[in-house]
């Protein structure tokens, strides 16, 4: 498809820079037949008993570095760990990089070019690995907020740009339809009956890339590494096997969903990465409803979600967030959208 489809205006006042307060304050709205506003807090009657709700527990880690080569100032922004101290990262000026030169970080915490790549980023080569990096990463690092949030991330970023489901460090982009969850709101969903359990997929900074290519057929999806085990494999077919709902919460899981399911739509364990790229004409087969914020135009996640909800319902309900003022992006509002089939 051409990627002009995907295409919209966006005022640039409805950009959230902060989350709602508190975080399940956040108007939602369910995308179906028909177009409904409601608020986070309306989903425990919205979902059904026996729905089950499946949330990336990834945690975000303070992957922004800010460093100098000789005399000229290099941001980073790391992306994957590729082990043994090296990590894919996104460099600004990366042009004027090349293999061998050494970026200093902070007192003992550098890394050397080891490698430039077609996709635009580079390998980086750190002395320091396991604990030790962890350790200097989050001594020098910052929280790598999204590059429309114009300002520096701050104090509270940190606890902000966090789930409440966080356990595995390995993000450098927050699984956001998660951003809305609190102890208040788990509990009324646990009192209606309402499921849940975690996978992990660590979101790259790839998810903020445009698309730059003119048809989705030559976009490259960067690879993010993920897990599900045998016990939340074996849940989620007893779920969809007594007929309950499968409620992706976040493309992130639903992209790892997908990718563990079979074409009957049983899901099996999953270790390792996946770089499955969903726009229109994608047959879904594990996830019956997904939660997710609202996407930039032109990006990979507002077409898998324009894949799930349909292109023309999924415009129209975007419109309709416009024109009534829902807030936008990492920080901003919810939708809850439900298949295509549906309509």
């Amino acid at each position: 498809m051409r990627v002009d489809a995907f295409d919209f205006e966006l005022p640039k006042r409805l950009i959230a820079d902060r989350p709602a307060v508190p975080r399940d304050a956040a108007r939602l709205l369910v995308v179906g037949p028909a177009l409904d506003d409601r608020a986070v807090l309306d989903l425990p009657l919205l979902l059904r008993r026996g729905d089950l709700m499946v949330f990336n527990d990834t945690r975000v880690i303070p992957a922004r570095l800010v460093g100098a080569r000789g005399a000229a100032r290099v941001a980073v922004t790391l992306h994957r760990d590729l082990g043994g101290g090296a990590w894919r990262a996104f460099a600004k000026g990366a042009k004027r990089l090349k293999p061998g030169d050494r970026l200093v970080f902070g007192d003992g915490f550098a890394a050397e070019v080891a490698a430039k790549h077609d996709e635009g980023d580079l390998t980086l080569r750190f002395a320091l690995e396991g604990v030790t990096f962890r350790a200097a990463l989050e001594r020098f690092g910052r929280m790598p907020l999204p590059p429309y949030i114009k300002r520096e991330p701050g104090a509270l970023d940190a606890a902000d740009y966090q789930t409440i489901f966080a356990r595995r460090d390995g993000a450098v982009a927050a699984p956001t339809a998660g951003l809305h969850f609190t102890e208040r709101l788990l509990a009324a969903l646990d009192g209606a009956g309402i499921e849940r359990l975690t996978l992990t997929l660590h979101v790259g900074a790839g998810t903020f890339l445009p698309v730059k290519v003119a048809d989705t057929s030559a976009h490259r999806m960067h690879a993010e590494t993920g897990f599900l085990d045998q016990d939340a494999a074996e849940r989620i077919n007893a779920v969809q096997s007594g007929g309950g709902r499968i409620v992706a919460v976040g493309t992130t899981s639903l992209r790892l969903l997908e990718s563990a399911a079979d074409e009957a739509g049983r899901v099996a364990p999953f270790a390792g990465d996946t770089s499955l790229f969903i726009t229109p004409g994608y047959r879904f087969r594990a996830v019956d409803l997904l939660l997710t914020n609202f996407h930039l135009p032109r990006s990979t996640l507002f077409m898998l979600a324009a894949a799930f909800a349909g292109l023309e319902r999924l415009q129209a309900a975007y419109a309709h967030a416009i024109a009534r003022g829902y807030r936008f992006f990492s920080y901003g509002d919810a939708c809850l959208l439900h298949p295509a089939a549906d309509s």
